[in-house]
């Protein structure tokens, strides 16, 4: 193993699942990741998530957090405010293999939805007393949290990384794509290409004490990275690209891009862009 200094180019919650993201300078740490990232979803009428898989059009919803509420803007639609403190009623909605108690946002978030994706449809709020448990396979045993989030509490990528892709995706004569295409918590400075996927650990020291992440599983990458985040439409020249590239044996040949990471210690204390933390690296 071998230790370098790495920095947080970026930092970035998604508070609706499968919508746009927010960049912000400090974020909350907490047990499921970042405060307010994944804690509303779009499910439809048997419970199912609905996001960019089969809905490229969520990807032009863009949040504002404010004080006291969220406010969602989307074309052609006019703002939809959301309490931070309150749903509106009960609802049981799945994600992938989990089937979770959660909050339903009411029948005015519904209808907003629903308009705008021209199919019926609701909005969930993740229940924070609802403990939804991450693959044991891959934490190692680790008792730990995410929310709404596919799987992990928290997806780091590097500058790096993203630096290599638009370089091939260049010679293709493709558009250059950011880092929103895939969705990450965190993007590192500092990091080779790809180095991201040999990472163990990262401590970030702040006032309030270590925060520890443990990179645990390469994410494997469907057709979301497709989506071209300002029109809401599938291109397929990311999928193409890595699929020449980024096949992972350690997930049986599956394209994959950037780490997803757990939180090992940091509950409530604060992360900012700019910082500096200390990775440990395995090649193994």
């Amino acid at each position: 193993m071998s230790e370098q200094t790495v920095s947080i180019g970026g930092l970035y919650v998604h508070p609706v699942k499968s919508c746009a993201r927010i960049a912000l300078q400090r974020a909350r740490v907490t047990e499921t990741g970042l405060e307010w990232d994944r804690q509303w979803m779009v499910f439809d009428d048997g419970g199912e998530f609905v996001s960019q898989r089969e809905e490229p059009r969520l990807a032009l919803v863009r949040p504002t957090l404010r004080a006291s509420d969220l406010v969602l803007r989307a074309p052609g639609m006019l703002a939809l405010h959301l309490a931070l403190d309150a749903v509106e009623g009960d609802a049981t909605v799945r994600v992938w293999n989990d089937t979770v108690r959660a909050g339903d946002m009411g029948d005015l978030a519904a209808q907003w939805f629903s308009d705008f994706l021209g199919r019926p449809v609701r909005l969930a709020r993740f229940d924070p007393e609802v403990q939804r448990l991450s693959d044991s396979q891959w934490t190692g045993g680790a008792r730990a949290l995410t929310a709404f989030a596919d799987a992990f509490a928290l997806l780091v990528v590097s500058t790096a990384s993203l630096t290599e892709l638009n370089r091939r995706l260049g010679l293709r004569g493709a558009a250059p794509v950011g880092s929103d295409r895939f969705r990450p918590n965190l993007v590192l400075d500092g990091l080779g290409t790809h180095e991201e996927d040999w990472i163990h650990r990262i401590e970030f020291e702040t006032p309030d004490g270590a925060v520890v992440l443990r990179l645990v599983k390469p994410c494997s990458r469907c057709s979301i990275p497709d989506v071209d985040p300002e029109r809401g439409q599938l291109d397929h020249a990311v999928s193409a690209e890595l699929a020449a590239y980024r096949a992972d044996p350690r997930v049986n040949g599956q394209v994959t891009f950037g780490m997803n990471a757990i939180v090992e210690q940091g509950d409530e204390c604060w992360l900012h862009t700019g910082a500096s933390g200390r990775a440990t690296v395995r090649f193994d």
